[in-house]
């Protein structure tokens, strides 16, 4: 599967002659968003001012931490505000990106109508109440989706445009080595001439903070491995991206091929999952280690969850972590295996 452009053609034409005359317009993306959620955003709004005129509002709650991300934001001029700096009933028109309701992930409010969804995680029954939807699973990157609208209609995509989607693809499918089709790989070539290289040498080289290397070394010392399943628990974080990217890195370990970190970030649980078995759905396998727990969600190889209400004491969340890994264990038939060190004595 290549450029899908007639279906992105026919989506997007409809939803654009709809937009028109409705103003002002709203577009959300999941909480501490990614590379992939702040590129949709940017290029939807780009596309609806390309084609109606009409400005939106990029809103998302939560924080951008990771310094890949914040080196992205700065570098290529990335404008949003706080969700909770806005009412979202105000806006004539409400957009999701990158996100769906019911996920858990986005701070608006259940009873906020969304009109317009635009994504690549599996579908959530609460999106079928919207009246644009375009959710495509297949697809590895949810700018890939946004890239075909563009050239669907024609709209120039400039050097800083193309930089946010080719990085945003690039972040993903981690060079179009993870969960990633042909669209993505076609999008990419495409946008690769359009790129600055020294910005993206500086999102992908950005300076680290102090507390990135305590975290590490907490993530390193906390670690635990059950036969090629690893689990670490990074316990109060200053953002939660943190904790996905101790496991994308943890996932490496030799062995190993599922990686699962915990942390709390604002007095919530926050958990990440990352997998390099192809047998195991990771968006799939997270909702059942949260059942009843929280929310959570994913695709293939990366998910996330959330886990709003914690024991105040230390022993409780200890107890928590401790009931999630054994979920884990009993999911993937591990129970038997005794846990090692990841770092030796």
């Amino acid at each position: 599967m290549s450029l899908d452009l007639t279906r992105s053609a026919s989506f997007s034409s409809g939803f654009i002659e709809w937009l028109r005359g409705k103003e002002p317009i709203l577009i959300v993306t999941h909480d501490h968003p990614d590379p992939d959620a702040l590129a949709a955003a940017y290029a939807l709004r780009h596309l609806i001012l390309m084609k109606t005129g009409e400005e939106a509002v990029i809103a998302f709650e939560g924080v951008i931490g990771r310094g890949e991300n914040r080196a992205m934001v700065r570098e290529l001029e990335i404008e949003a505000v706080p969700l909770a700096s806005v009412d979202p009933r105000e806006f004539a028109v409400v957009c999701m990106v990158d996100a769906q309701p019911g996920a858990g992930n986005t701070s608006l409010p259940d009873d906020c109508r969304v009109d317009l969804i635009i994504d690549h995680h599996p579908r959530r029954p609460q999106s079928e109440a919207c009246r644009w939807v375009d959710i495509r699973p297949e697809y590895g990157a949810s700018a890939t989706i946004l890239y075909e609208y563009l050239q669907a209609h024609g709209v120039s995509i400039a050097t800083k445009l193309a930089t946010i989607l080719f990085y945003a693809i690039t972040s993903e499918t981690q060079g179009l080595g993870r969960e990633w089709t042909p669209a993505d790989r076609d999008a990419y070539r495409r946008l690769l001439p359009f790129s600055n290289n020294r910005i993206l040498y500086k999102i992908s080289h950005p300076p680290l903070p102090q507390d990135y290397f305590t975290k590490l070394n907490a993530a390193l010392e906390s670690a635990r491995i059950f036969g090629d399943t690893l689990v670490f628990n990074l316990d109060e974080v200053d953002h939660p991206e943190i904790i996905a990217e101790m496991a994308d890195l943890l996932l490496r370990v030799e062995g190993v091929e599922l990686a699962l970190g915990f942390g709390v970030y604002a007095g919530e649980g926050i958990l990440s999952m990352r997998t390099s078995d192809p047998s195991i759905n990771a968006g799939t396998l997270i909702q059942a280690v949260t059942a009843g727990l929280g929310t959570s969600g994913g695709h293939g190889q990366i998910a996330g969850g959330q886990i709003p209400e914690l024991p105040a004491e230390a022993t409780g969340r200890g107890l928590l972590v401790a009931e999630l890994i054994t979920r884990l264990l009993t999911l993937l038939g591990k129970e038997g295996f005794l846990p090692r060190p990841l770092l030796a004595d």
